[in-house]
């Protein structure tokens, strides 16, 4: 197995925990973080000798990254695993899957790159490189279905965490936050490339808000502490104009909870405060090299993932030059002034969470098995 992110680091977990139920004497080993390691795998590399920001930081790793994908294939070509488990990370991984595959190794993608997005040519080399692709994403399934990739929906772990009906007031005790009046939680991002686009922006828009109404809380959950050292320098380039905001140490999932309302930076942020029924409005700036390249590859018109999950997108988006103070003022302060429209993305929300809420790692294992079971019957067969 093979991760490459956080993220990917407890997906991967909670597929190594359902297999150990299923294969007590299975063995798991390749690139992890403390997840999969304590859920029992065994680390030939570590994960941040993998890991990317972006396009930030490539031309300074790439070699060192290249080198541990050659060593990687040379030692699975050698020990010839039952399965390899690429867990997201789709650079790195598929190109290591396509190697394996070819020398006769079973493959399996955990998480489909958003090749329905951009760049949507990397289907070829996916239907050369996977034996089975895992999707978090129904539409996800649909599109490897019709384009030829053996593929299976399994749903997506953080639905199964997440409860149904969420306590706010609950959370809002848990981080000494008032239990009543209106709180805006700010998430501009958990890379230090994300928070230097973003933590002038969402300052501002904090700025305006409190303008208009002064009785509004906000909150801002920020990864580590470098992470919210940079958030207060944009606070203090505000100098007078900069409103209260209370810095937490993480606690994402927590903040977005208490809140009335959320503005974020797109990301995996989106899809879980959709989980937690919280209305949002979606923001995001790139490198104008960066954003050119989208632009000419991509293939949507949307880009957070609830409104690729709903029949019609509901959440606001305001990308590059669109990513101003007042514009993402105006679309939080019709969200807090608005509960016509905030019932109707809560209710789009709610179907999200039906939809996804399926025992992700129980069903990824389902696909494992299936797979191993189809590559000892081919075994067989090529015997017989």
């Amino acid at each position: 197995m093979v991760a490459g992110e956080p993220s990917g680091d407890l997906l991967g977990a909670g597929l190594i925990t359902a297999l150990r139920k299923r294969m007590p004497a299975a063995t798991f080993e390749g690139i992890c973080g403390p997840a999969m390691h304590a859920a029992g795998c065994r680390s030939v590399f570590p994960m941040d000798r993998i890991q990317l920001m972006g396009f930030e930081g490539l031309i300074g790793k790439l070699g060192d990254i290249l080198r541990v994908r050659r060593a990687l294939q040379h030692q699975f070509e050698r020990s010839r695993p039952d399965v390899f488990i690429g867990v997201d990370v789709p650079d790195f991984n598929i190109s290591l899957e396509k190697s394996l595959r070819r020398k006769g190794i079973a493959t399996v993608h955990y998480v489909s790159p958003t090749v329905w997005a951009w760049r949507r040519y990397r289907v070829r080399k996916i239907r050369r490189a996977v034996d089975r692709m895992l999707t978090l994403f129904p539409f996800e399934a649909d599109f490897y279905r019709e384009q030829g990739v053996a593929v299976d929906f399994v749903g997506h772990p953080m639905a199964d965490e997440i409860e149904e009906n969420v306590d706010q007031a609950q959370y809002r005790r848990r981080l000494d936050l008032p239990e009543s009046g209106r709180i805006v939680a700010l998430l501009p991002g958990s890379r230090s490339s994300e928070l230097a686009r973003h933590a002038d922006l969402f300052v501002e828009t904090a700025a305006w808000l409190h303008r208009r109404d002064p009785s509004l809380v906000f909150a801002a959950p920020l990864v580590d502490e470098h992470n919210a050292a940079v958030f207060r320098s944009a606070l203090d380039r505000q100098s007078t104009a900069a409103p209260s905001i209370r810095i937490y140490a993480g606690a994402a999932r927590a903040v977005m909870a208490a809140a009335d309302v959320v503005l974020l930076a797109s990301g995996t942020a989106a899809l879980e405060a959709a989980l937690l029924g919280r209305p949002m409005v979606v923001t995001y700036r790139v490198t104008p090299l960066s954003y050119l390249l989208i632009r000419f590859l991509a293939h949507v018109d949307v880009y957070s993932m609830p409104n690729h999950l709903m029949a019609r997108p509901l959440v606001p988006e305001f990308m590059q030059s669109r990513a101003t103070a007042a514009n993402l003022g105006e679309a939080l302060w019709a969200l807090l002034h608005d509960p016509a429209a905030v019932e109707a993305m809560r209710s789009a929300f709610r179907g999200i969470y039906h939809t996804l809420r399926c025992n992700a790692n129980e069903r990824a294992a389902d696909a494992i098995e299936d797979v191993l079971r189809e590559r000892e019957w081919n075994r067989r067969q090529g015997s017989a």
